[in-house]
């Protein structure tokens, strides 16, 4: 099934269109005609300050069949209506946008706002597709791949006790066995592997992540002591205090060719190799729409971090992926918007001390520095995932979580 993504804002509208105090650019377009492989996002900076507000004021035209959705061709404008700004979205052959100006030097322009013109090669007819929020081919594997399961959710679940064999890994058409699968002939499951750990410790309380790869290396053997990680004290166990979530990623989907104590599973599709000590979770549809709403809490938890970037440990960029601590448990949902910044280093103010300023070493924290901006499209009950759609810096592990207007 064809995964897309799509704006509603049409029921944002209601009695809170202008609840928002909304930042129009300097340099923003009068026009924009919308092309593939825009996004609601880009659009939107192209005229406020803060794309997220793009909810609050924008208005398509009545006579438009379906408004929740924008497709390529369609035009998107600035007007002011009672003094205030508002985004509208007229479509071709529906109701068509007012005539293009003249050229410059034949029509001056007081306003000194430019209006951005395509040809018309570019208005395409195939009305089918939409344009997305985010980026749908980022955000894709952590929709479809990706599982957080509770600590009641994980223990005790079937597994990979070896591949056929003995083989290190199994993949496509190859024979796998099972463990404590309590399925019948026929059946399909998802093999899954576990990524990361989320544990809450400290004082107070904070949300962080343990590796179990890392904590894993004193048991260089691990795939021949799968069982190990099944008994009541596997090697990364004692660093998960207090787990919150457990991080699976959708390896593979296997079919049982026989059940038993020991259950024979044809591989059917992979996406990487099984390996022993993978375990099985049951099918989960997650082929739904997911609609985003871009906005800011209106009461942002002191507490939230970042909690793993993908991709690189030294940090990400644009239209990358990161982990969050706070979930549905603190009121965080897809389409909250976040400002991360860098915590400030902690250093002793020697020179203080050098002068007699301090009668020890002062240790202080240096002001943080904003990273950039994040926008939440998946969250579970402590730990959500989002994007990053804009900064100035790589965006780092440990990176505290604002209200996006802190970034001004």
């Amino acid at each position: 099934m064809r995964y897309f993504l799509h704006l509603t804002l049409a029921m944002m509208l209601a009695g809170a269109a202008w609840a928002q105090d909304v930042s129009v650019r300097s340099d923003h377009p009068d026009q924009y005609v919308v092309v593939r492989g825009d996004t609601l996002w880009g659009i939107s900076g192209r005229f406020l300050d803060k794309p997220w507000q793009w909810p609050a004021i924008w208005q398509a035209n009545p006579q438009i069949e379906n408004p929740h959705l924008i497709y390529p061709g369609d035009v998107v404008s600035l007007v002011y209506i009672d003094g205030r700004p508002v985004l509208r979205v007229s479509r071709n052959g529906d109701s068509p946008p007012p005539p293009p100006p003249a050229p410059a030097a034949a029509l001056p322009n007081p306003t000194g706002k430019k209006t951005v013109r395509l040809s018309p090669e570019i208005r395409y007819l195939d009305k089918e597709a939409p344009i997305n929020a985010v980026p749908l081919d980022a955000i894709r594997p952590f929709l479809r791949d990706i599982r957080i399961l509770a600590p009641e959710e994980y223990e005790g679940l079937p597994y990979i006790v070896a591949n056929f064999e003995d083989r290190l890994n199994s993949t496509y058409s190859d024979t796998t066995y099972a463990r404590g699968l309590d399925g019948r002939p026929g059946e399909e499951y998802v093999v899954a592997r576990l990524t990361n750990i989320y544990d809450r410790v400290g004082d107070p309380a904070v949300v962080r992540r343990v590796t179990p790869t890392s904590d894993w290396k004193e048991a260089p053997s691990i795939h021949n002591r799968h069982d190990s990680l099944w008994d009541n004290s596997p090697p990364w166990k004692e660093k998960a205090k207090n787990p919150v979530g457990y991080e699976m990623w959708v390896v593979s989907r296997v079919r049982i060719r026989e059940a038993g104590e020991i259950s024979v599973l044809d591989v059917i599709r992979d996406r990487t190799e099984i390996k022993p000590g993978d375990v099985i979770l049951p099918l989960i549809d997650y082929s739904h729409i997911t609609t985003f709403h871009p906005r800011a809490m209106d009461n942002v938890p002191s507490d939230m971090r970042i909690l793993a970037t993908k991709g690189s440990k030294y940090g990400v960029g644009h239209y990358q992926i990161v982990s969050m601590s706070g979930g549905t448990n603190q009121g965080v949902g897809p389409g909250h918007v976040f400002a991360a910044h860098r915590p400030g280093l902690k250093i002793d103010d020697r020179v203080g001390y050098r002068r007699g300023s301090f009668s020890d070493e002062a240790e202080v924290r240096l002001p943080s520095t904003y990273d950039g901006l994040i926008m939440v499209f998946r969250s579970f009950s402590e730990v959500s995932y989002a994007i990053v759609m804009s900064g100035s810096r790589l965006i780092a592990e440990f990176d505290e979580l604002r209200h996006p207007d802190s970034r001004l």
